[in-house]
């Protein structure tokens, strides 16, 4: 079997993607004559030209062209196994974990419970925004992304949406002094109401609701992060909008009460991943053991 070698393919790779010989040998700290030299040598190990002088510039073959796509695959792939492996010790499992920061923290304990407290299991939790999370994933630095909306449609990259929950959507508040029955949407009219935040999916979902109801809700705060939607909703002497289970405890304490359950509205929980060669396999575990859940 023939022998490629790798050292002279990274020298290539990083011409073609410089465009210029000498580019390349600054960055290298090498000399020009000794890049070309390297070079020469991929081509006849080869037996192809990968370049041709046009002028003063160097501009890729056909086979060039081949070659820097292969090149690029092999320092991904290499690239990905060194992301994978790093900080993994002998005899555990890591996984790596993004959350937005607009996502239930009450979820997110109850997603990865089924790793929590396993000896040979290491999380790494890392919040941040949908965006920026989804640049981690897409450079294998996270193994998942959990959000509360889908990653867009990219033709650059491989994402996949995994639909893991969904959550009914209440209007919760403190316990009325005099029982009374809230009347959704007309008592939005008088009530202060505590929202998250517009360009999320559920704000968009109230507000068309309201807009075809023809009630205008009197807003008191629009918030971005569930924990602190959920500390409002403690605060507040209206009502806040939420998903049931980011004020479980609330709920289940009394402290909160649910005031109007809306079961036109969802909040859906995703798991974005990646196609990748080698998957995590926890990432498996985790979708699988919350598909059982929710069919239970």
């Amino acid at each position: 079997m023939p022998h490629l070698n790798y050292h002279h393919l990274r020298y290539f790779w990083i011409i073609a993607t410089e465009g210029s010989m000498s580019r390349a040998a600054q960055r290298l700290n090498v000399s020009p004559s000794s890049l070309s030299v390297q070079v020469k040598a991929l081509e006849e190990q080869l037996g192809q030209q990968l370049f041709e002088r046009v002028g003063r510039t160097l501009q890729l073959t056909e086979a060039g062209r081949i070659a820097l796509d292969y090149a690029g695959s092999v320092f991904k792939s290499g690239h990905e196994l060194i992301e994978t492996l790093s900080g993994l010790r002998p005899g555990r499992q890591l996984l790596r974990v993004g959350a937005a920061a607009t996502l239930s923290r009450n979820f997110q304990i109850a997603f990865l419970r089924p790793l929590i407290g396993r000896s040979e299991v290491e999380l790494i939790i890392h919040t941040g925004l949908f965006g920026d999370l989804l640049k981690l994933l897409d450079l294998h630095r996270l193994d998942l992304v959990l959000a509360n909306h889908p990653a867009p449609p990219d033709a650059s990259s491989s994402f996949e949406n995994t639909l893991i929950d969904e959550q009914r959507v209440s209007l919760v508040g403190r316990k009325p002094v005099k029982p009374s029955r809230f009347r959704f949407p007309h008592d939005l009219a008088d009530t202060p109401v505590v929202l998250p935040g517009r360009g999320s999916a559920l704000r968009s979902a109230f507000d068309a609701l309201m807009g075809s109801s023809g009630i205008r809700p009197t807003i008191t705060a629009e918030v971005d992060d569930m924990a602190m939607l959920r500390l409002m909703a403690r605060e507040s002497s209206g009502v806040t909008l939420v998903p049931s289970i980011v004020v479980i405890d609330e709920l289940r304490s009394g402290l909160l009460v649910e005031r109007a359950r809306l079961n036109a509205l969802k909040e859906q929980f995703f798991a974005v991943t990646q196609q990748r060669r080698y998957p995590n396999p926890l990432v498996a575990e985790l979708i699988g053991a919350r598909n059982r859940h929710r069919t239970v």
